[in-house]
């Protein structure tokens, strides 16, 4: 009887112990599946900081991605076009403020000098270039809004504008193939009109019929235009100038010399280490240039001398290069027209192609644009 209960006692030890490896093996397995689980979590996490790490330098110091919100550049780039921007292009820009990445929230007050890293170009007439808008009262420059123009005057160059033609040194330059602008077409007959179908066809989305019957505004390529032409009814085809008209002169960069956007300048535009000779006649476009840019103060004496940081000065010599731009769609475009020319440390980079591009209107991408390069 003794024995038995002795076995009954060792069973119940047994069955005890037994338990509690139970409940340890069954705690083993959850703090395994618990540490398996935030493994796999904790590879996500640096796997997601990694990828984030990896993304900022590259779009700080190699490329970057904007996308088209205006249609100053059609028919070059069109209204949702997303464009792959060089930065090395011209040499990458170090950040010249500290901010929260992929987000416009950034410590104001906190600047850093500006670098840029030697490029493998030089910027060229008619590149389409990413900058930060000059005319933005953002102080920090790296924080001001984005643009994107056509480069047409270089430092050093004169520029010029005669009823609509641009002139570099007094030399007239062409419209690109994809650049439009306005065209006063002339009619011989005023009941003719141009189908939408067949001017869809032709690339033109806009014509306004003006106060005489027998004279349309036509928003055109050169190419479409040529295109018009050959039709019996046209009697003459001349670009759209607008002349004269004080109401631009405010406007214009700079105020005060009746400029109009199709009649402009002669302006010249100032480069690295070139010295000019201040006088009254070219003191506003020069003077916004040191003080806005530069860096340096500048004010007239009572005698009308020309001060600089407080000094009397005679001449001035440029500290960097500057860029006169312009829209392909000259007449929907506001640029160095009208807030004067690009400096070169507001310069992002080079756009080299479309990524992606989405109609709005259809609710569809464009297909084609997809992956095609900028001209």
């Amino acid at each position: 009887m003794a024995k038995a209960k002795k076995n009954d006692k060792n069973s119940a030890r047994a069955e005890r112990r037994k338990q509690r490896e139970d409940q340890r093996t069954e705690k083993s397995e959850e703090v395994g599946k618990a540490r398996q689980q935030k493994g796999k979590v904790r590879e996500w996490v640096d796997a997601l900081a990694f990828a984030v790490i990896v993304m900022l330098i590259v779009r700080t110091l190699f490329f970057d991605l904007f996308r088209i919100p205006t249609p100053s550049m059609e028919k070059s780039l069109l209204v949702g076009d997303y464009l792959f921007v060089s930065k090395v292009h011209y040499g990458t820009r170090t950040p010249m403020t500290l901010g929260i990445p992929f987000t416009s929230i950034y410590f104001k007050g906190l600047q850093f000098p500006f670098f840029r890293f030697p490029g493998f170009t030089d910027v060229k007439r008619g590149d389409a270039v990413v900058f930060n808008w000059p005319a933005d009262k953002v102080e920090s420059i790296d924080r001001r809004m984005h643009y994107i123009k056509r480069v047409v005057g270089l430092p050093g160059e004169t520029v010029e504008v005669r009823d609509k033609v641009v002139q570099i040194n007094g030399e007239a330059q062409s419209l690109m193939e994809t650049m439009q602008q306005q065209w006063r077409v002339v009619k011989t007959e005023p009941r003719v009109q141009l189908h939408s179908s067949w001017l869809e066809e032709i690339g033109v989305t806009e014509v306004v019929q003006t106060e005489d019957p027998l004279v349309l505004r036509v928003v055109a390529t050169e190419g479409a235009i040529e295109r018009i032409r050959e039709r019996p009814w046209v009697a003459e085809i001349s670009p759209a100038v607008i002349a004269g008209e004080t109401r631009y002169s405010s406007f214009m960069y700079p105020p005060g010399r009746n400029y109009t956007p199709d009649n402009f300048g002669p302006l010249k535009i100032p480069k690295a280490g070139e010295t000019s000779v201040l006088i009254d006649q070219t003191w506003p476009e020069i003077e916004r240039v040191i003080s806005h840019y530069e860096g340096h103060t500048t004010s007239r004496g009572a005698d009308g001398s020309f001060l600089i940081d407080g000094a009397a000065a005679t001449s001035y010599t440029f500290e960097q290069d500057y860029f006169f731009v312009m829209g392909d769609n000259r007449d929907n475009s506001e640029d160095s027209r009208f807030w004067g020319f690009v400096p070169m440390d507001h310069v992002v980079g080079k756009a080299i192609f479309i990524y992606f591009s989405w109609d709005a209107a259809a609710g569809l991408p464009r297909f084609g644009r997809i992956f095609s390069k900028i001209h």
